[in-house]
This record gives C-alpha cells, sequence and structure tokens, in this order.
C-alpha cells in the first residue's frame, strides 16, 4: 500500500508540474507572439531604440521629465564647438528637472538664426532656382563614404523629375570625418557637390551620436531657405521610398497643403533601452522617465513645412539626446503636436518587407536595401507600376472556386 501511495504521489506531482509548464507556456506565447501581432507589429520587428511598455499604452502625453537648456548663446555656442571631436552635441544649462510644458506657437518659428555649427558644403539657392517653393523637399542622412547610395538614391526615388507634376528636391546631410581619410573623403564630396548640388555638410564629426545635430541642421536650412515648402521627408541612406506614391496618395498635391502635421512609423508607448551594453542606451540621467512620447521611426518621416523652423525653435529650449527620433518626439510633445498615424499601417516600415511590385506600389519606406538592389527593385517597380497586382489578382481569381 505504501508503494502504491508513493507511486500515486509522484504521478500526481508530474501532472501538476506538466500543468504548470504549459500554462507559462500559454502566458508567454499570448504576450510575446499573439499580442504584437494582434497590435499590428511582429515581435521581431520591435525598434531596438527603445523598450515597450506592454501594460500601460494609453494616455497620449504621459508625464515625463526632461532637463531644459537655455537658448544657444555665445558661451553656449562655444561649448558646442569644444565638443566637436568627441561626437557629443550637448546644450548645457540647467541640472534641474522640470515637467515639460507646451510652448505657444506664437514663440516659435520666427527669427530663426543658422545653427551652432559652419557650413563647409551648403546650397543656399537650391530652393528658389525653379521659380517656386518646392512641394516636397527630401532630407537623407548619409556619410561621406557612402557615394554609392548617393549615387543610387539619385537615379531612384531621390530622382528630382521622379514626381514630374510637383516640385521635389533632394538634399544629403553630412557632418565632417577625421584624418587623412576624412581630407581624402572631403575632396571627393566637394567634387561630388559641384557636380549634383545636392548636399549640406556642416563642421561636426560625423558619428551615430550626432544624428540629432544632423537632422537639426535639415530642419534648420529649411526654416532658412526653403519656408514655403509644403513638406519635408527626412529618412537615411539605406531606404526604399516610393516617392510617386507619397506624394500622390498621402500629401495629395491637389489640396491645401496641412500644417501641424508629422507622420510616420508611429512608436507609441515605448520607454527608454536601460541596457548598458546596447547601442541604443539611454541613461536615466539623460532621460529619467520610464515612457518616451509618441515618435516616429527615423528611418522616414513626413511633416509639414512649417514644423522645420517650430521643431528647430524648440530645441534650442530642449535639452539634446543622440537617439534623433526620439529626440523629435520629444521636440513635437513640448510643441503639442502628437504624431499622426498614417492612414494604412503598412506604409512606412522600418524593417526591410520582402519585394513584390505589388506590395511595393502601394508603400512608402521599406528599410535596408544596398545600393545595387535599389536600382533593381525601383526600376522592375517601375517598369510593372501601372499592373503590379495584376498578376497577384488573376491568381487569387484562380483559386477561388466558381459557382455551378
Amino acid at each position: 500500500i505504501m508503494q502504491w501511495r508513493r507511486r500515486y504521489c509522484c504521478t500526481r506531482a508530474v501532472q501538476v508540474f506538466y500543468l504548470l509548464s504549459l500554462l507559462g507556456l500559454v502566458v508567454f506565447l499570448v504576450h510575446q507572439v499573439w499580442l504584437p501581432r494582434l497590435s499590428g507589429t511582429p515581435p521581431w520587428r520591435g525598434n531596438p531604440v527603445v523598450s515597450m511598455d506592454k501594460w500601460n499604452l494609453s494616455g497620449q502625453h504621459s508625464s515625463w521629465r526632461l532637463v531644459s537648456a537655455p537658448q544657444v548663446s555665445s558661451g553656449v555656442q562655444a561649448n558646442l564647438s569644444s565638443h566637436k571631436k568627441e561626437g557629443v552635441f550637448s546644450a548645457r544649462g540647467s541640472s534641474s528637472e522640470n515637467t515639460m510644458a507646451t510652448v505657444p506657437e506664437a514663440e516659435l518659428g520666427g527669427g530663426i538664426s543658422p545653427g551652432p555649427f559652419s557650413y563647409t558644403i551648403n546650397e543656399p539657392d537650391k530652393c528658389v532656382q525653379n521659380g517656386r517653393a518646392p512641394f516636397l523637399v527630401l532630407l537623407v542622412a548619409t556619410e561621406a563614404r557612402q557615394v554609392e547610395a548617393r549615387n543610387a538614391i539619385r537615379q531612384t526615388w531621390g530622382n528630382e523629375s521622379a514626381v514630374p507634376a510637383v516640385g521635389l528636391i533632394r538634399l544629403f546631410l553630412l557632418g565632417k570625418t577625421e584624418g587623412e581619410l576624412g581630407a581624402l573623403q572631403q575632396r571627393t564630396l566637394e567634387a561630388e557637390s559641384q557636380r549634383y548640388h545636392d548636399i549640406l555638410q556642416q563642421d561636426f564629426l560625423d558619428s551615430y551620436r550626432n544624428l540629432t545635430v544632423k537632422t537639426l541642421m535639415g530642419m534648420n536650412w529649411v526654416a532658412l531657405h526653403c519656408p514655403r515648402a509644403s513638406y519635408v521627408m527626412k529618412t537615411d541612406s539605406d531606404m526604399f521610398v516610393n516617392t510617386e506614391y507619397l506624394v500622390s496618395k498621402l500629401l495629395r498635391p491637389e489640396i491645401k497643403p496641412k500644417k501641424n502635421y508629422f507622420t510616420g512609423n508611429n512608436m507609441r508607448g515605448f520607454g527608454p533601452n536601460r541596457n548598458k551594453n546596447s547601442k541604443w542606451y539611454m541613461p536615466p540621467e539623460m532621460y529619467p522617465d520610464d515612457k518616451y512620447p509618441t515618435f516616429c521611426s527615423g528611418t522616414g518621416y513626413v511633416f509639414s513645412g512649417d514644423l522645420a523652423a517650430k521643431i528647430y525653435g524648440v530645441s534650442l529650449s530642449v535639452r539634446h539626446l543622440h537617439l534623433e527620433d526620439v529626440y523629435v518626439g520629444i521636440c513635437l510633445f513640448k510643441l503639442g503636436i502628437e504624431p499622426t498615424p498614417p492612414a494604412n499601417a503598412f506604409l512606412f516600415n522600418h524593417w526591410r518587407v520582402s519585394y513584390s511590385s505589388c506590395k511595393y506600389s502601394h508603400l512608402i519606406t521599406s528599410h535596408g536595401f544596398q545600393p545595387n538592389e535599389l536600382l533593381k527593385y525601383w526600376h522592375h517597380l517601375q517598369s510593372n507600376k501601372h499592373n503590379a497586382c495584376v498578376a497577384k489578382a488573376r491568381a487569387r481569381r484562380a483559386r477561388t472556386p466558381t459557382a455551378n
């Protein structure tokens, strides 16, 4: 009898352990696989810049704190210049923390002056060459060494005649590289600028930590030299951008341009990455709260032309962070502007979308392209864009049984 009882207890214990393990697996699948799918974001496509607050996605403007910085003055400008070689752009100000408040619109966008770094290459007349303000300005973050990527963009989605019905201009944003390699790259870059007249470069170190500086340079340029542009798109040099679909379906030049408009791949309810070994680590002393305001992935976002001056203006009172897309989201928050979700969540993709002419004729961005791939897929799409989804529709109809 004792032997039977021991055997019975062992069997029951194994059954309980098995049920608990099964329950744990179900909980894991719910939170790591099924919930992300229901929200429209596959788990492997999360933005590594941030960590997701899975439990609290409500609330348009969560409370958060940021160290304030003074307006840029000659003293601050000297500090900025002293940090060029470190690749850090920081406006030093009060160390006190205060809850961010929105800034009255009347205080923004007026009297914008050039930024703290001088231009080494500039195109101040680019916007007025055709006698009218452009409908769309493309700001493309790149590095001096990425010559092939720039050439591929010039021949594809960044071609200024890609949408002939509207005015479009293309500008590549760069900092400077140091050393002998930097001097060699600079000579090549200046020759490239003389040929294409589409390069903006300022005297700051071109590094990952200065992406915010690079983006603000582009916004400052638009505010100073192209204030009547209807829309601006900031993107990266490894992106596929369907410029024609962006203009004709999203921005629609036949209607009055929007104001205070900002859209892209909306990142809502995300918090800082606290992993010290991560490239995207955000120290608590730089950003103490556990949640960012809504921002759009820096791989590609679009905004109305009036926001260039407003975002740059408000940035003068916001401490700089190296995560460019997060920082722009913070500036929007201070302006009291919530990014507009795109009509279709598939329009802006910060991951690589598998290519088909049908899919690519109905999206705006896809990430992770080499120059040769960009040329290949762009030309294929152009030759198939008018019947991109015809073959797919025929195959669908062929699989559908017909009623007798």
